[in-house]
């Protein structure tokens, strides 16, 4: 007996073209994604005045030389930041949109 043919937006397309490019964009989204929540993190602890001001400077410098990163990697492989954005479907995007 033969198996029914899944569709075929189901399958999984590896080409050798694009599969550096494709795994550049998902550690992208989950560096993106973790870079978020860090930013998140970090506000709610100066409004919580949970950080010294050299604290806030140096997480403030860290997360602006990590955003300048990802927009080297995304313009080195053709990516725009809501390519970066997976949709779950039902639950919505990964990202919340800015």
């Amino acid at each position: 007996m033969s198996e029914p043919a899944e569709p075929r937006k189901r399958r999984l397309d590896l080409e050798p073209d694009t599969v550096e490019r494709d795994l550049i964009k998902l550690v992208l989204t989950v560096v993106e994604l973790l870079r978020q929540l860090m930013e998140r993190q970090t506000l709610r602890r100066v409004d919580e005045g949970d950080l010294s001001e050299d604290q806030e400077e140096r997480i403030g410098l860290t997360l602006m030389l990590l955003d300048d990163r990802m927009t080297e990697l995304r313009d080195r492989y053709g990516l725009r930041p809501e390519d970066l954005n997976l949709d779950l479907g039902p639950l919505g995007p990964l990202l919340p949109r800015e």
